[in-house]
């Protein structure tokens, strides 16, 4: 009963011991994204608390690259891995320099650390790293006109150099993202030996009268990958300003009945040289078959569209005889 008593109280002991003296890792420090050709620093905080270290040790998709022991002359070693470049020099037992870094770079990375004995407990975390390769070439903007009016469509596409990830595009109108159903989207072009990529991003929409502001219309096109790229492009184009479209008195007499009756009358003798007249000064009318159409009049002035009389900003369709198909 004694000898059972003894091994209970040393067997609490080495419990006691365990749990008293238990490292702890307090951060592993692996950035998320980070340049092609920069070097990068990988941290290990520990904490022994009591205990000696044996060792730490660096992993790369569960290969050893390098491994800091403080009784070992030199303490820290390196071990050839793909994609791995140490600077040795200034790596240390909490932290690990690669410099510099390529594609083959990108991996899991896990820090280990170890305590010496009797207990050799072993701790470990981990934390996944990107390289990317910036564009070559800031976002450009192509198929854009310096000048547009309402009705117009704008079909313009965003371009991006070559990168590693793709680029993430946005398209923004007067400083509001666009609306998803204004975007085409487009599969990046893989392009060259290193498989670097090509992002383009189509918009396009048909010009209303909300799309201007202060006569203008600005188009802006942002290109990011995560934190480590963030370029943009902007293009401002103004609105076009129309004429005042001719008042064209009708010939024949009219009742003063109503005004309705007037603009009635008025209509009834629009004719081909004023179809041809709208077309040659850009007016918004339009000739279909033997139909006139009248549609929204753009300007900045409170005048009226021919005779009939729609003053701006108003939106209405009217469809008369008397305005022959043009030849």
């Amino acid at each position: 009963m004694h000898k059972m008593w003894c091994w209970l109280i040393v067997f609490h002991l080495f419990v006691l011991y365990d749990f008293v003296h238990c490292i702890t890792l307090t951060e592993v420090r692996v950035p998320k994204h980070t340049i092609r050709g920069h070097a990068v620093k990988l941290e290990c905080h520990y904490d022994m608390e009591g205990e000696a270290l044996y060792s730490v040790k660096w992993y790369k998709d569960g290969c050893e690259f390098y491994r800091f022991v403080p009784r070992d002359d030199p303490p820290g070693s390196v071990f050839p891995q793909p994609g791995i470049a140490v600077d040795l020099a200034n790596s240390t037992s909490e932290q690990v320099i690669l410099d510099p870094l390529d594609l083959s770079s990108s991996g899991k990375y896990r820090c280990e650390v170890s305590a010496e004995a009797p207990s050799f407990q072993t701790v470990s975390d981990h934390g996944e790293m990107m390289v990317v390769v910036l564009p070559d070439q800031d976002p450009y903007i192509t198929g854009g006109k310096p000048r547009y009016q309402i009705g117009d469509p704008v079909r313009v596409n965003c371009t991006s150099g070559r990168s590693k990830p793709a680029v993430h595009l946005t398209w923004y109108i007067n400083g509001d993202p666009a609306e998803p159903g204004l975007v085409k989207r487009y599969e990046p072009r893989i392009t060259g030996a290193d498989k670097l990529e090509i992002s383009v991003l189509g918009l396009e929409f048909r010009v209303k009268p909300k799309h201007f502001k202060q006569g203008d219309m600005k188009l802006k096109c942002l290109a990011t990958i995560s934190t480590v790229y963030w370029k943009s492009n902007e293009e401002s184009v103004e609105g076009e300003k129309l004429q005042k479209a001719p008042t064209l008195e009708s010939r024949r007499a009219v009742s003063a009945d109503s005004r309705a009756d007037r603009v009635q009358g008025k209509l009834a003798h629009f004719s081909k040289q004023f179809c041809e007249y709208s077309f040659t000064h850009n007016l918004p009318f339009y000739c279909t078959g033997d139909w006139f159409s009248l549609f929204y009049i753009p300007s900045s002035d409170e005048h009226y569209a021919g005779v009939m009389q729609l003053p701006r900003a108003t939106w209405q369709q009217k469809a008369v005889n008397g305005c022959r198909q043009l030849s």
